[in-house]
């Protein structure tokens, strides 16, 4: 017996659903990429790698890091804009180019993170340090404002860039504390630290991975760290909480890292990805290891507690952008 259209539409609904069903369990059954916007060898790329050899045993497949940096993490987002939305292609945001950049650059990006990508989870938190040239007489925020107070066309800072997260923290550190110092982009976290070492940059804020080999070796010293609580590996070095000027919790945290998707990412292949995410980030030997070699908090939550995050860091640093000029 011939059957009728709607008995022929729903048997197709059917076998639409149940293949769905069945693509999403059987997720993944193929390398996956996580990119990265930086080059090799940074604090990204670094906590990029470690969660990825720790997913590809969650999720039983291999995942590889692809670094594409460039134009400010753009080569690494438009890469991901153009992928399909099938969980094998994911990238490693950081908080400047989450929701620092799309807050400052509010309506003008080429990308909007909320409204393009897919979340799927929040990884984890850094703190960054606040440093100085070795020979610059201060060894406390206070004693920086108070030396930028005597001498008010003297300081410098530098950065890994217009835009980045050091640019922005600095600017912050600068409003809120008082200190007038002359901007000096460069191209990423490493030159700021080497160009403090040889006297031509005053002032600079990294992430912690990257500075606490230059500070263990006195090539700068360290003034605080941006964070309430101190860094296990610099316990000499106060936090914010501690540093005597009102209004710098702002900083905190420095930066953070988000796995997110592309649009359109099913819910369950996200939901997978999460799951797996906090299985890594609440086992102990794993987290330990995020503590103590990245120097980062390992974070777990949903991929709405992501959402949040973003939201809320893009309207700080949207209102902070209307008071402070962060162009150059």
């Amino acid at each position: 017996m011939a059957s009728s259209p709607v008995t022929r539409f729903f048997s197709i609904g059917m076998a639409a659903m149940f293949s769905m069903g069945a693509h999403a369990e059987e997720y993944p059954v193929r390398p996956i990429r996580i990119l990265v916007g930086f080059a090799a060898g940074g604090s990204t790329d670094a906590i990029a790698r470690f969660y990825a050899q720790k997913l590809a045993v969650e999720l039983k497949t291999p995942v590889v890091v692809e670094n594409k940096p460039g134009a400010g993490q753009i080569v690494a987002i438009k890469a991901l804009m153009g992928a399909p939305a099938d969980g094998y292609t994911l990238y490693m945001g950081t908080g400047s180019a989450l929701s620092q950049t799309p807050g400052v650059q509010r309506g003008t990006l080429s990308y909007e993170p909320l409204r393009d990508f897919s979340m799927v989870g929040l990884v984890a938190t850094a703190p960054g340090v606040i440093l100085v040239n070795r020979d610059l007489a201060a060894r406390s925020l206070r004693e920086l404002a108070a030396y930028s107070k005597a001498n008010p066309t003297t300081l410098n800072f530098g950065s890994s860039g217009i835009g980045s997260a050091s640019h922005l923290a600095g600017a912050y550190l600068s409003k809120v504390a008082g200190i007038t110092m002359t901007h000096i982009p460069y191209k990423a976290d490493a030159d700021i630290v080497q160009a403090m070492s040889t006297g031509s940059v005053h002032i600079g804020i990294a992430p912690a991975q990257g500075a606490v080999g230059a500070i263990s070796n006195g090539k700068v010293r360290a003034l605080a760290v941006t964070g309430t609580h101190r860094v296990k590996a610099l316990p000499e070095v106060p936090s914010l909480a501690e540093a005597g000027i009102s209004g710098l919790e702002g900083l905190d945290p420095y930066t953070y890292y988000g796995l997110v998707g592309p649009k359109g990412l099913p819910a369950a292949v996200a939901t997978k990805l999460n799951v797996a995410i906090n299985r890594v980030s609440r086992e102990p030997v794993s987290a330990a290891q995020v503590r103590e070699k990245y120097h980062a908090e390992p974070r777990s939550g949903s991929p709405d507690d992501l959402r949040k995050i973003i939201q809320e860091d893009t309207d700080k640093w949207a209102r902070f952008s209307k008071h402070v000029n962060v162009a150059g």
